[in-house]
């Protein structure tokens, strides 16, 4: 079986958020499992090339009424193959979202994807695009099939990350796009939008946990699309997040001060008071350390953790983020800091992976209270570091976060129901209760260290999904 993973970012390559673990994550995992599988992104400025061989000089995709020429890039760091379509006008920005023209910029990168796909050696039984960013591709590739004898048989698996983020344009864009004979497709409360007729279009829909599939279809949750997703209920699966085992262990992680198992947790100590310093606070690791990294935007729940800080501060922990985002949160996280330098550590901007290991390696806890949460992947991160994730009970923190029953000894973390301030300071009290009981906070280490979240087993269930969706009709 050849699937190709269509995704705007990929670690290590380009990463804004959790979908560029995933697009690598699940490459590698189906390689692993005997699929042959491919990644297609766009070649962004900021890519390190020393490691990139030349694959195609003379890629012809047919753009706004003419050919278009470019290249395409190839690497093997996945062991799976990566390739990377060049063209600088689109992807020399700088950045990799926040451009006016981004629905251009991604409608072309979708087609010279599909010409890609067109040049290699045998079709693609399954093209796998992920998020709206892909969605011109689902359309395309419905539309192309139809006719293409190369195509005919390529199945289209579409995945929402985020439903939040649609892809919305100016619907007079469309024909100049090529895509003007789906505009019906596109149309969505008088805008466009990529991720519905991606959606529309694709033969199978997917999301990243079980939770957030049922979540989607009511009108909460579905951002103007529940009625969609009720409607494809029938081809709508949810597939929890895995963790990349290679790149999140603590037994061998190079990012992290000191080594450590479930068996043995003594490296963790040296972690947080490395932690500490780079951080410039106190070196008292007794004090219990709270940790966040995330965008900084009110989906993560910063409206309750700006509402709570003095009971955060009341318990005595330390507190520590990382991230960027609205100036409102940015604001607060850097006045916080202003009135208690020595208990309240941030970092604005995204510092790379190293630091956000070891964030992971060194905390005690990591608060996770997001007012939605499609899957997320620190809480998974965080239980194999022996970093006791406390989390909202929505979308996929509830599907993999158990919370912890002191009479069984069973569950690898603390879950809240209602989005109140109240709710989460009384699970983070109730978590620094139990991390001063040193032998029930080491189960509740040790019960996350050894749950089973690995790539590999995701990897069977989209391997399923794949052999389980229709095919083209």
């Amino acid at each position: 079986m050849r699937v190709a993973i269509l995704s705007p970012e990929a670690v290590p390559f380009a990463k804004v958020g959790g979908l560029a673990d995933v697009s690598s994550a699940l490459t590698k995992a189906l390689h692993a499992e005997s699929v042959d599988s491919l990644l297609i992104l766009p070649l962004y400025d900021q890519i390190d090339r020393s490691g990139l061989k030349l694959f195609d000089d003379e890629l012809g995709a047919f753009w706004r009424g003419r050919a278009a020429r470019v290249r395409v890039w190839q690497s093997d760091e996945l062991v799976a193959p990566a390739y990377f379509v060049e063209a600088p006008r689109y992807f020399n920005r700088g950045k990799i979202y926040g451009d006016a023209d981004d629905h251009e910029r991604f409608a072309f990168f979708c087609r010279a994807a599909i010409a890609l796909a067109r040049k290699l050696d045998k079709p693609l039984d399954v093209l796998h695009c992920n998020d709206w960013q892909t969605g011109f591709a689902s359309v395309e590739m419905k539309r192309l099939r139809r006719h293409d004898q190369f195509f005919a048989p390529t199945k289209i698996l579409f995945s929402i990350h985020n439903l939040a983020y649609q892809g919305l344009f100016d619907p007079q864009d469309l024909w100049w796009l090529g895509f003007s004979d789906e505009k019906n497709v596109f149309m969505s409360n008088g805008a466009a939008s990529a991720l519905k007729a991606g959606a529309m279009s694709a033969d199978a829909l997917s999301t990243v946990s079980p939770r957030y599939a049922r979540e989607i279809q009511t009108p909460e949750q579905g951002y103007g699309l529940d009625w969609l997703m009720r409607a494809r209920s029938d081809r709508l699966a949810g597939i929890a997040n895995g963790v990349d085992y290679e790149v999140w262990n603590p037994e061998t992680d190079p990012h992290i001060a000191a080594n450590f198992s479930a068996d043995d947790l003594s490296g963790k100590l040296e972690c947080k008071l490395d932690l500490l310093r780079r951080f410039g606070l106190p070196q008292e690791p007794e004090r219990p350390i709270i940790a966040i990294i995330s965008r900084l935007v009110a989906q993560k729940g910063y409206d309750l953790i700006r509402d709570a800080a003095r009971g955060i501060l009341d318990t005595g922990a330390f507190f520590i983020a990382l991230g960027a985002g609205a100036k409102e949160y940015e604001d607060f996280l850097q006045s916080w800091h202003d009135v208690a330098p020595h208990r309240v550590g941030i970092y604005k901007g995204f510092a790379g992976e190293p630091l956000a290991h070891q964030i992971e390696a060194g905390a005690d806890l990591f608060l996770m209270p997001s007012l939605y949460e499609p899957c997320g992947l620190n809480q998974m991160y965080s239980m194999r570091y022996g970093t006791v994730p406390v989390v909202r009970a929505t979308g996929g923190l509830d599907d993999t976060v158990q919370n912890f029953d002191s009479t069984t000894g069973s569950g690898n973390g603390l879950k809240f129901g209602p989005y109140s301030a109240p709710a989460m300071l009384e699970k983070i009290r109730e978590g620094l209760y139990f991390y001063n009981q040193a032998e029930v906070w080491k189960t509740i280490q040790q019960n996350g260290m050894t749950t089973d979240i690995s790539w590999s087993a995701a990897a069977r269930k989209y391997i399923q999904l794949y052999n389980e969706m229709p095919g083209p009709q």
